[in-house]
Protein backbone atom coordinates (compact mmCIF):
# COMPACT_ATOMS: atom_id res chain seq x y z
CA UNK A 1 0.00 0.00 0.00
CA UNK A 2 1.23 3.25 -0.93
CA UNK A 3 1.44 6.07 1.72
CA UNK A 4 -0.10 8.79 0.63
CA UNK A 5 0.02 12.33 2.96
CA UNK A 6 -1.35 15.27 1.63
CA UNK A 7 -0.17 18.15 3.52
CA UNK A 8 -2.72 20.69 5.33
CA UNK A 9 -0.64 24.29 4.37
CA UNK A 10 -1.45 27.26 6.45
CA UNK A 11 -3.60 29.46 4.07
CA UNK A 12 -4.49 25.66 1.68
CA UNK A 13 -6.74 25.98 -0.71
CA UNK A 14 -10.03 24.18 -0.31
CA UNK A 15 -11.11 23.58 -3.67
CA UNK A 16 -7.46 21.88 -3.86
CA UNK A 17 -7.66 19.71 -1.18
CA UNK A 18 -11.00 18.51 -2.06
CA UNK A 19 -10.58 17.59 -5.33
CA UNK A 20 -7.09 15.65 -4.37
CA UNK A 21 -9.15 13.64 -1.77
CA UNK A 22 -12.34 13.49 -4.27
CA UNK A 23 -9.84 11.65 -6.92
CA UNK A 24 -7.92 9.20 -4.89
CA UNK A 25 -10.55 8.32 -2.50
CA UNK A 26 -12.55 7.11 -5.82
CA UNK A 27 -9.49 5.06 -7.25
CA UNK A 28 -9.09 3.20 -3.78
CA UNK A 29 -13.01 1.86 -3.88
CA UNK A 30 -12.76 1.02 -7.67
CA UNK A 31 -10.17 -1.11 -6.38
CA UNK A 32 -12.47 -2.06 -3.46
CA UNK A 33 -15.07 -2.98 -5.32
CA UNK A 34 -13.01 -5.09 -8.14
CA UNK A 35 -12.11 -7.07 -4.91
CA UNK A 36 -8.45 -5.61 -4.74
CA UNK A 37 -6.86 -4.05 -1.50
CA UNK A 38 -7.07 0.13 -1.94
CA UNK A 39 -3.50 1.24 -3.39
CA UNK A 40 -3.35 4.12 -0.92
CA UNK A 41 -3.25 4.95 2.09
CA UNK A 42 -3.98 8.35 2.91
CA UNK A 43 -3.44 10.74 5.71
CA UNK A 44 -3.50 14.21 6.11
CA UNK A 45 -0.22 16.38 7.80
CA UNK A 46 -0.30 19.72 9.27
CA UNK A 47 1.87 22.03 11.37
CA UNK A 48 -1.63 24.35 12.21
CA UNK A 49 -2.46 23.88 15.74
CA UNK A 50 -5.67 25.08 14.78
CA UNK A 51 -6.13 21.75 12.71
CA UNK A 52 -5.10 19.75 15.57
CA UNK A 53 -7.16 21.54 17.79
CA UNK A 54 -9.99 20.15 16.32
CA UNK A 55 -9.62 16.62 14.43
CA UNK A 56 -12.16 15.87 12.35
CA UNK A 57 -13.60 18.94 11.92
CA UNK A 58 -12.69 19.92 8.56
CA UNK A 59 -12.42 16.67 6.86
CA UNK A 60 -14.91 13.73 7.71
CA UNK A 61 -13.17 10.50 7.81
CA UNK A 62 -9.64 11.93 8.66
CA UNK A 63 -7.53 13.23 11.65
CA UNK A 64 -4.99 15.11 10.92
CA UNK A 65 -1.56 14.46 12.23
CA UNK A 66 1.15 16.66 13.04
CA UNK A 67 4.44 16.67 10.98
CA UNK A 68 6.28 16.17 13.64
CA UNK A 69 4.95 12.96 14.53
CA UNK A 70 4.58 11.69 10.80
CA UNK A 71 6.03 8.28 9.69
CA UNK A 72 8.13 8.06 6.25
CA UNK A 73 5.63 8.65 3.41
CA UNK A 74 5.69 7.42 -0.15
CA UNK A 75 4.05 10.11 -1.39
CA UNK A 76 3.11 13.74 -0.28
CA UNK A 77 0.90 16.00 -2.14
CA UNK A 78 1.03 19.69 -1.35
CA UNK A 79 -2.25 21.72 -2.70
CA UNK A 80 -2.04 25.17 -3.46
CA UNK A 81 -2.86 28.22 -1.91
CA UNK A 82 -5.56 30.62 -0.89
CA UNK A 83 -3.41 33.47 0.33
CA UNK A 84 -2.40 36.16 -2.55
CA UNK A 85 1.13 36.75 -0.25
CA UNK A 86 2.47 34.10 -1.57
CA UNK A 87 5.90 34.76 0.67
CA UNK A 88 3.90 35.47 3.68
CA UNK A 89 2.23 32.12 3.06
CA UNK A 90 5.72 30.52 2.66
CA UNK A 91 6.76 31.96 6.06
CA UNK A 92 3.40 30.89 7.53
CA UNK A 93 4.54 27.19 6.77
CA UNK A 94 7.86 27.53 6.62
CA UNK A 95 7.94 24.18 9.81
CA UNK A 96 7.21 21.94 6.60
CA UNK A 97 10.17 23.42 4.40
CA UNK A 98 11.76 21.29 6.76
CA UNK A 99 9.48 18.64 7.01
CA UNK A 100 9.27 17.97 2.89
CA UNK A 101 13.39 17.75 2.70
CA UNK A 102 13.38 15.25 5.57
CA UNK A 103 10.58 12.93 3.76
CA UNK A 104 12.74 13.58 0.06
CA UNK A 105 15.60 12.69 1.74
CA UNK A 106 13.63 9.61 3.01
CA UNK A 107 12.57 8.35 -0.26
CA UNK A 108 9.31 10.03 -0.49
CA UNK A 109 7.76 11.71 -3.70
CA UNK A 110 6.77 15.27 -3.69
CA UNK A 111 3.88 16.91 -5.95
CA UNK A 112 2.77 20.32 -5.76
CA UNK A 113 -0.55 21.98 -7.25
CA UNK A 114 -0.70 24.52 -8.77
CA UNK A 115 1.08 28.19 -6.40
CA UNK A 116 1.89 24.67 -3.51
CA UNK A 117 4.95 25.11 -6.10
CA UNK A 118 6.37 27.91 -4.16
CA UNK A 119 6.88 25.78 -0.68
CA UNK A 120 8.26 23.20 -2.77
CA UNK A 121 10.59 25.85 -4.32
CA UNK A 122 11.49 26.77 -0.73
CA UNK A 123 13.02 23.69 0.43
CA UNK A 124 15.56 24.51 -2.59
CA UNK A 125 14.73 20.58 -4.22
CA UNK A 126 13.68 22.34 -7.57
CA UNK A 127 16.98 24.03 -8.16
CA UNK A 128 18.09 22.93 -11.68
CA UNK A 129 15.33 20.86 -11.93
CA UNK A 130 12.15 21.73 -13.81
CA UNK A 131 8.67 22.97 -11.89
CA UNK A 132 5.46 24.90 -13.45
CA UNK A 133 2.66 26.64 -11.41
CA UNK A 134 -0.72 28.63 -11.84
CA UNK A 135 0.32 30.08 -15.17
CA UNK A 136 -0.34 33.71 -13.58
CA UNK A 137 1.87 33.00 -11.00
CA UNK A 138 4.70 31.82 -13.13
CA UNK A 139 6.53 35.88 -13.38
CA UNK A 140 6.81 35.78 -9.01
CA UNK A 141 7.69 32.08 -8.93
CA UNK A 142 10.63 33.01 -11.38
CA UNK A 143 11.80 35.86 -9.50
CA UNK A 144 11.54 34.21 -6.46
CA UNK A 145 13.18 31.27 -7.50
CA UNK A 146 15.51 32.06 -10.24
CA UNK A 147 17.42 28.99 -10.08
CA UNK A 148 14.33 26.81 -11.04
CA UNK A 149 13.93 25.82 -14.63
CA UNK A 150 10.78 27.11 -15.11
CA UNK A 151 8.12 25.33 -17.71
CA UNK A 152 5.72 28.39 -17.76
CA UNK A 153 3.37 27.16 -20.55
CA UNK A 154 3.38 23.00 -18.67
CA UNK A 155 0.77 21.32 -17.22
CA UNK A 156 3.15 18.98 -15.43
CA UNK A 157 6.53 18.87 -15.21
CA UNK A 158 8.36 15.56 -13.14
CA UNK A 159 12.10 15.69 -12.72
CA UNK A 160 12.72 12.60 -10.78
CA UNK A 161 10.71 12.27 -8.04
CA UNK A 162 9.62 15.31 -7.52
CA UNK A 163 6.25 16.56 -9.58
CA UNK A 164 4.51 19.76 -10.52
CA UNK A 165 1.21 21.34 -11.97
CA UNK A 166 0.08 24.60 -13.38
CA UNK A 167 -3.08 25.97 -12.12
CA UNK A 168 -6.67 25.24 -11.10
CA UNK A 169 -7.78 21.96 -13.68
CA UNK A 170 -4.06 21.04 -13.96
CA UNK A 171 -4.08 19.85 -10.78
CA UNK A 172 -6.17 16.63 -12.02
CA UNK A 173 -3.45 15.96 -14.98
CA UNK A 174 -0.89 15.68 -12.56
CA UNK A 175 -3.03 13.48 -10.21
CA UNK A 176 -3.57 11.47 -13.63
CA UNK A 177 0.17 11.11 -14.30
CA UNK A 178 0.55 10.11 -10.81
CA UNK A 179 -2.07 7.65 -10.69
CA UNK A 180 -0.37 6.05 -14.32
CA UNK A 181 2.40 5.43 -12.17
CA UNK A 182 1.29 3.89 -9.21
CA UNK A 183 -1.84 2.51 -10.37
CA UNK A 184 -1.11 2.01 -14.59
CA UNK A 185 -2.74 3.21 -17.56
CA UNK A 186 -6.38 1.40 -17.15
CA UNK A 187 -7.26 3.33 -13.62
CA UNK A 188 -5.49 6.58 -14.70
CA UNK A 189 -7.91 6.60 -18.16
CA UNK A 190 -11.45 5.08 -15.61
CA UNK A 191 -10.44 8.49 -13.68
CA UNK A 192 -10.22 10.50 -16.37
CA UNK A 193 -13.31 9.24 -17.82
CA UNK A 194 -15.46 9.72 -14.51
CA UNK A 195 -13.73 13.35 -13.83
CA UNK A 196 -14.63 14.19 -17.32
CA UNK A 197 -10.81 15.11 -17.92
CA UNK A 198 -9.76 15.80 -21.37
CA UNK A 199 -6.11 13.43 -20.81
CA UNK A 200 -4.59 15.30 -24.27
CA UNK A 201 -4.11 18.60 -22.68
CA UNK A 202 -0.44 19.29 -21.97
CA UNK A 203 0.01 23.23 -22.29
CA UNK A 204 -1.67 26.17 -19.93
CA UNK A 205 -0.78 28.86 -22.09
CA UNK A 206 -4.05 30.21 -23.62
CA UNK A 207 -5.11 30.46 -19.89
CA UNK A 208 -2.66 33.09 -19.03
CA UNK A 209 -3.76 36.59 -19.19
CA UNK A 210 -1.16 39.61 -19.21
CA UNK A 211 -0.77 40.73 -15.85
CA UNK A 212 -0.26 44.94 -16.20
CA UNK A 213 2.10 45.89 -13.37
CA UNK A 214 0.69 48.55 -11.23
CA UNK A 215 3.21 47.95 -8.40
CA UNK A 216 5.26 50.48 -8.93
CA UNK A 217 6.36 54.13 -7.98
CA UNK A 218 7.88 55.42 -11.50
CA UNK A 219 6.04 58.02 -13.40
CA UNK A 220 7.70 57.82 -15.98
CA UNK A 221 7.10 54.39 -16.86
CA UNK A 222 3.23 54.56 -15.92
CA UNK A 223 3.20 57.44 -18.35
CA UNK A 224 4.65 54.91 -21.42
CA UNK A 225 2.37 52.12 -19.95
CA UNK A 226 -0.60 54.02 -20.46
CA UNK A 227 0.49 55.70 -24.29
CA UNK A 228 1.10 51.80 -25.40
CA UNK A 229 -2.52 50.79 -23.77
CA UNK A 230 -4.57 53.59 -24.98
CA UNK A 231 -3.02 53.51 -28.85
CA UNK A 232 -1.79 50.02 -29.39
CA UNK A 233 -3.80 49.77 -32.96
CA UNK A 234 -1.44 52.75 -34.42
CA UNK A 235 1.98 52.81 -32.80
CA UNK A 236 4.57 50.72 -34.20
CA UNK A 237 8.34 52.01 -32.77
CA UNK A 238 9.52 53.23 -29.57
CA UNK A 239 10.21 56.64 -30.51
CA UNK A 240 6.17 56.62 -30.97
CA UNK A 241 5.96 55.21 -27.86
CA UNK A 242 7.92 57.73 -25.63
CA UNK A 243 6.86 60.79 -27.62
CA UNK A 244 6.57 63.50 -25.36
CA UNK A 245 7.71 62.03 -22.63
CA UNK A 246 10.39 63.54 -20.71
CA UNK A 247 13.28 61.44 -20.71
CA UNK A 248 15.63 60.30 -22.82
CA UNK A 249 15.14 56.94 -25.05
CA UNK A 250 17.83 55.00 -23.50
CA UNK A 251 16.75 55.74 -20.01
CA UNK A 252 12.75 55.69 -20.51
CA UNK A 253 14.00 52.25 -22.10
CA UNK A 254 16.60 51.18 -19.20
CA UNK A 255 14.01 51.99 -16.73
CA UNK A 256 10.87 50.63 -18.14
CA UNK A 257 12.58 47.23 -18.22
CA UNK A 258 14.01 47.34 -14.83
CA UNK A 259 10.24 48.06 -13.45
CA UNK A 260 7.88 45.85 -15.36
CA UNK A 261 10.42 43.15 -16.45
CA UNK A 262 9.93 43.53 -20.21
CA UNK A 263 10.67 45.72 -22.91
CA UNK A 264 8.81 48.13 -24.28
CA UNK A 265 8.31 46.42 -27.66
CA UNK A 266 7.08 43.14 -25.93
CA UNK A 267 4.96 45.26 -23.45
CA UNK A 268 3.44 46.49 -27.05
CA UNK A 269 3.15 42.92 -28.07
CA UNK A 270 1.49 41.62 -24.74
CA UNK A 271 -1.17 44.28 -25.27
CA UNK A 272 -1.90 43.73 -28.53
CA UNK A 273 -2.35 39.84 -27.92
CA UNK A 274 -4.56 40.70 -25.68
CA UNK A 275 -6.83 42.73 -27.77
CA UNK A 276 -7.00 39.98 -30.20
CA UNK A 277 -7.99 37.42 -27.47
CA UNK A 278 -10.60 39.54 -26.55
CA UNK A 279 -12.05 40.10 -30.21
CA UNK A 280 -11.64 36.45 -30.66
CA UNK A 281 -13.51 35.48 -27.58
CA UNK A 282 -16.64 38.07 -28.13
CA UNK A 283 -16.57 39.19 -31.81
CA UNK A 284 -17.45 37.15 -35.21
CA UNK A 285 -15.01 40.17 -37.00
CA UNK A 286 -13.38 38.04 -39.79
CA UNK A 287 -9.49 37.56 -39.06
CA UNK A 288 -8.45 40.54 -41.12
CA UNK A 289 -10.17 43.15 -38.99
CA UNK A 290 -9.41 41.29 -35.76
CA UNK A 291 -5.74 41.69 -37.27
CA UNK A 292 -5.84 45.01 -37.68
CA UNK A 293 -7.57 46.30 -34.74
CA UNK A 294 -4.88 44.34 -32.78
CA UNK A 295 -2.53 47.01 -34.14
CA UNK A 296 -0.86 44.70 -36.97
CA UNK A 297 -0.42 45.01 -40.69
CA UNK A 298 1.14 41.74 -41.52
CA UNK A 299 -1.17 38.75 -41.45
CA UNK A 300 2.10 36.46 -40.73
CA UNK A 301 3.73 37.91 -38.36
CA UNK A 302 0.57 38.29 -36.02
CA UNK A 303 -0.45 34.23 -36.26
CA UNK A 304 4.06 33.93 -35.75
CA UNK A 305 3.59 36.18 -32.47
CA UNK A 306 -0.03 35.00 -31.52
CA UNK A 307 0.88 31.30 -31.98
CA UNK A 308 4.09 31.75 -29.69
CA UNK A 309 2.54 33.72 -26.88
CA UNK A 310 -0.90 31.81 -26.30
CA UNK A 311 0.37 28.32 -27.73
CA UNK A 312 -1.87 28.23 -30.22
CA UNK A 313 -3.33 29.64 -33.74
CA UNK A 314 -6.18 32.29 -33.41
CA UNK A 315 -8.93 30.36 -35.00
CA UNK A 316 -7.95 27.56 -32.89
CA UNK A 317 -8.20 30.19 -30.03
CA UNK A 318 -11.39 31.39 -31.15
CA UNK A 319 -12.94 28.29 -31.42
CA UNK A 320 -12.07 27.47 -27.74
CA UNK A 321 -13.35 30.30 -26.41
CA UNK A 322 -15.45 32.28 -28.45
CA UNK A 323 -18.53 33.15 -26.29
CA UNK A 324 -21.07 32.97 -28.66
CA UNK A 325 -20.68 29.28 -29.45
CA UNK A 326 -21.98 28.90 -25.75
CA UNK A 327 -24.88 31.13 -25.75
Amino acid sequence: MIKLGLLLTNQYRLLSVAAILDVFETVNKLYIQDGHPAPFQIDLFCSDDSLLSNPGTYFYGYEPIAIQNSPKQDLILIPSFINEDIQHAIAENYPAVTWLNQQYAAGAELASFCTGAFLLGATGLLNGKIATTHVDACADFAAAFPEVSLQADKTVTQDGRLYTSGGATSSFHLMLHLLQIHCGNSIAIKIAKLFAIDMDRHTQSYFNTFQISRKHNDDLVAMAQQKIEMAYHNTGTIEEMIKDIPASRRNIVRRFKQVTGITLIEYLQQIRIEAAKKLLEQTVEQMTEVIYKSGYNDPKAFRKVFRKTVGMTPSEYRDKFYLGTRA
